[in-house]
């Protein structure tokens, strides 16, 4: 798993783009036969953001359509369908003959089952026509009299819905005046059509841009948060760092009804109109709570972000889930905490009230820098949290700091990545590497010494060192010797046979003639 994580990582790196028209930036879509199916410039289309697209390639098979939503898993769809095939002794006709693109109807299911499905059923690729027109085509597309639907306002989205992980093969949204003709082509004429799904490769430059999507209560970022600080310094000129906050539209969805009232009850600021989910928590932190935190990280960013790192931002963010949101705090909501958590970042609370006070504030009306906040948000297309894009590409998989410190170097134009990129992508030890400038151990640092080096030198100062031992030995010894020596030298020799003459004493023998003093 860790494996596809990681082949995901770096295929959606280079994908750019997530949007692709017919002249896209990452993805093209063509019929390569019949010749009256055709499109000069292709057709307009938009790319999942779930499998794994080969990039700089292209998949070009017969299509089969499915008739069919595609969306009962204990269904074999791979008997049905058109073209028409042989018919067998039962009546059902031969299996889809692998390699084919399947074309899907939209409807009834989420676009990840759909393709699961299909990946299933032996499908290389997936084309799901669309079912309604949308409004800024209703000229020409036409939507089925027995439908009896309206147009569509916005363009779908082809998101994960979380559980996309396991999906390998790319997928395209046909819009419905596309998707129709080929449709009837092949089940109406029986006729074999041939279809072009092609992904480009993408134009990196020596600049990556990186964003993060997550809520102030989103337990899966707090390690991300809490470690990239420092790579992101580490980053400073050569990427350009974005935090998002993550919520919803309380209009939309209902909190806001027409006399202005909130009526979804502590998820929402403002009466209703931006809003947020707060899972049962003992402190009382409500969705209102975690809608305000959001937007003093917003202003915090746009006070102190500017230069694409916002180191500011990271000490805050720290001090914040150190001090303020701790496994053991119950102080999320409290100012007097979270005020000392500004001043220890070197955060001015008052350019931050000031902020919030300028975009509207969050008692009632609309707050500028929250709309603009969904407005990105539904641009992304941001449906999972945390939400990590490269570039405009969403990365797949764990976001752990190797992850995306590896995604970011990989976005970088051959011969332009960072030193940081070139001396720690591939470190063991990727923050050591970045706080000293190279990997530990690695080929050519101070601190890459081997097992055999090491025994060496060690011997080496072992002998150096006795034998320094040994020669300051035998000085010693020669010094003591020369010592005695001469002091042996201050004496005359004794002659056993000389007459020493004694003064001031007598023998024994003399005693008794001295005289007695009384």
């Amino acid at each position: 798993m860790e494996s596809i994580f990681l082949v995901t990582a770096l295929f959606t790196i280079l994908a750019g783009n997530c949007e692709a028209t017919a002249a896209g930036d990452t993805s093209r879509l063509q019929v390569t036969f019949p010749n009256s199916l055709r499109s000069e410039e292709g057709f307009d289309h938009r790319e999942a953001l779930f499998g794994l697209p080969p990039y700089g390639g292209t998949i070009e098979q017969n299509v089969y359509y499915a008739d069919s939503t595609l969306c009962d898993p204990n269904n074999d769809y791979s008997h049905g369908g058109y073209p028409a095939r042989e018919v067998d002794g039962s009546g059902k006709m031969a299996k889809w003959k692998t390699p084919f693109i399947l074309m899907v109807d939209r409807g009834e299911c989420d676009f990840v089952e759909k393709v699961r499905i299909a990946q299933r059923s032996g499908a290389v690729a997936v084309l799901i026509a669309d079912n309604t027109c949308l409004c800024s085509m209703e000229d020409i597309c036409q939507n089925n009299d027995d439908a009896g639907a309206q147009c569509e306002s916005t363009e779908p989205l082809m998101a994960d819905d979380g559980s996309g992980t396991d999906i390998t093969i790319p997928s395209f949204l046909m819009f419905k005046q596309d998707a129709d003709p080929i449709k009837e082509a092949i089940k109406v004429n029986n006729t074999s059509v041939r279809v072009a799904m092609s992904w480009l490769l993408p134009r990196p430059d020596s600049q990556v841009e990186y964003q993060l999507w997550t809520t102030p209560k989103d337990p899966v970022s707090v390690p991300l948060l809490k470690s990239f600080r420092e790579v992101a310094n580490a980053l400073a000129g050569r990427a350009r760092f974005t935090p998002h906050m993550y919520m919803y539209d309380g209009v939309f969805a209902g909190c806001h009804d027409s006399d202005g009232n909130d009526e979804c009850f502590g998820l929402c600021t403002n009466k209703g109109r931006y809003c947020a989910s707060a899972a049962t928590d003992e402190n009382g932190v409500t969705g209102a709570d975690i809608v305000e935190e959001s937007l003093r990280r917003i202003c915090i960013w746009n006070e102190y972000g500017k230069d694409g790192v916002g180191m500011p931002w990271w000490n805050y963010i720290d001090e914040f889930l150190y001090r303020c949101d701790g496994k053991k705090s119950s102080l999320f909501k409290n100012m007097d905490c979270i005020k000392d958590a500004m001043k220890r970042a070197e955060v001015d609370p008052d350019r931050i009230d000031k902020c919030i006070e300028t975009a509207g504030g969050l008692e009632d009306g609309q707050n500028t820098i929250l709309d603009e906040e969904l407005k990105n948000r539904q641009e992304a297309g941001v449906v999972i949290l945390p939400s990590f894009f490269v570039n405009k590409a969403p990365l797949r998989g764990a976001l752990t700091t190797g992850e995306v410190f590896e995604a970011i170097c990989s976005a970088y134009a051959h011969g332009s990545e960072p030193t940081v990129c070139k001396s720690c992508l591939s470190c063991h030890d990727l923050h050591n590497c970045v706080a000293i400038g190279h990997c530990p151990g690695a080929k050519g640092s101070m601190d890459n010494v081997s097992v055999p080096v090491f025994a060496v030198s060690l011997l080496s100062v072992v002998v150096c060192f006795g034998a320094l031992g040994f020669i300051q030995w035998r000085r010693s010894q020669n010094q003591m010797n020369e010592q005695m020596r001469q002091i042996m030298a201050e004496y005359k020799p004794i002659d056993k046979n000389q007459q020493v003459e004694s003064v001031g004493l007598t023998d024994d023998d003399e005693e008794d003639d001295l005289p007695e003093f009384t």
